[in-house]
């Protein structure tokens, strides 16, 4: 049974299939259910949330579903370089972004250096609402904190970008790891080394890791369909990740103008840049991505998100789509609008088919 698996078995589903969890807004309770009623596992990315919101979520997904599903939450959400030091390169950043704020008519926000972590914060909530898995990226929670995450039943997830982090994740006591390759849309969530340095595509990084680690893998990066489904679980992940293929779904909150570009010529050229948000992730191209390369120095992360909000907005309203982030993975073939339990219907019964025909070639069938 090409289903059963040791992450199927770990989280209490059926199938293999898990929702990226994207943040920005993007998840909804009703996509999560969506995913967890199809026999998936429904993910919600929170790392911008109160604790008050995180609970109001986990409400309202439950109250669309009863099955198990994921909170994924940042445990590195404000870069170490933010400082009141900074002062000098906020007004040298500004004044290279102003050019875009002045064409939109937008004025450059008041910003405040002094941004503190959430994280702390959000664990409470996160153990007051119980999900079955507590996923993370950018780092590994605190012995404290995974240890009432075992107390509580709640399992674990951890997000490698290297076999380093894997290890870490391991060493740490966590109970599944993502192989997160470079493919992947959105930030690349990178703890031990810099992004830039730690871009190893998703098919090398999952046989990296299954040849270390004793536990469960599951493969993120560039995965849209059930060959690629059936290709992660061939070459030894226990799981599929999937996010860009989910963004185009009705219950999705990205933009039309998202999901538009998701379907346009320009998906075909996306690019790993930290002009938008001072993070490194994928998105497809823009102008802002163009002009301003990883070798200028932006903001550290939240602060560059922050000035580039308004920026964001006017650009929305506007409909100036060569100044908006949109994030994507590299994979955009084939991709359609559609619900997102149509999509998981069609995501296991390709993944069956092929497995199906593989083993009955194998057989001499």
């Amino acid at each position: 049974m090409w289903n059963r698996t040791k992450i199927t078995e770990l989280f209490g589903i059926r199938y293999p299939i898990l929702l990226g969890p994207m943040g920005g807004g993007f998840s909804t309770p009703e996509l999560a259910a969506a995913v967890s009623n199809a026999g998936g596992l429904g993910s919600v990315g929170t790392y911008t949330f109160s604790p008050d919101d995180i609970i109001a979520m986990a409400k309202a997904i439950r109250n669309k579903t009863d099955k198990p599903f994921n909170i994924n939450l940042w445990v590195s959400d404000v870069d170490l370089s933010l400082s009141n030091d900074a002062w000098e390169d906020l007004k040298r950043v500004e004044a290279l972004f102003k050019p875009y704020f002045d064409e939109l008519g937008a004025e450059l926000p008041v910003l405040d250096m002094n941004i503190p972590s959430k994280f702390e914060q959000q664990v409470d909530a996160v153990f007051e609402i119980r999900p079955s898995v507590f996923s993370f990226i950018f780092g590994i929670p605190s012995v404290e904190i995974l240890r009432e995450a075992r107390r509580l039943g709640i399992k674990t997830v951890g997000a490698a970008t290297t076999l380093d982090e894997a290890l870490a994740l391991e060493d740490a006591g966590i109970d599944a790891v993502v192989a997160a390759g470079f493919e992947a849309g959105g930030h690349r969530p990178s703890f031990l080394r810099p992004a830039q340095d730690s871009l190893t595509g998703t098919f090398t990084l999952i046989q990296q890791i299954k040849a270390k680690i004793r536990i469960p893998v599951i493969a993120a990066g560039g995965i849209g369909n059930g060959r690629g489904i059936a290709a992660a679980l061939t070459l030894g992940a226990d799981a599929a990740q999937i996010g860009t293929a989910f963004l185009l779904t009705d219950e999705s909150n990205a933009s039309p103008l998202h999901k538009a570009a998701l379907l346009s010529d320009e998906a075909k050229y996306t690019v790993l840049s930290k002009s938008l948000t001072g993070r490194l992730g994928r998105m497809i191209r823009n102008r802002i991505t163009e002009d301003v390369p990883n070798q200028i120095p932006v903001l550290p992360f939240p602060l560059q998100t922050r000035l580039i909000g308004p920026l964001r907005e006017a650009a929305l309203a506007q409909g100036k789509t060569d100044l908006l982030n949109f994030w994507s993975g590299q994979n955009t073939c084939n991709l359609k609008r559609t619900s997102a339990g149509v999509l998981m219907k069609e995501l296991i019964a390709d993944t069956e088919k092929i497995l199906k025909s593989r083993e009955s070639t194998r057989n001499g069938k």
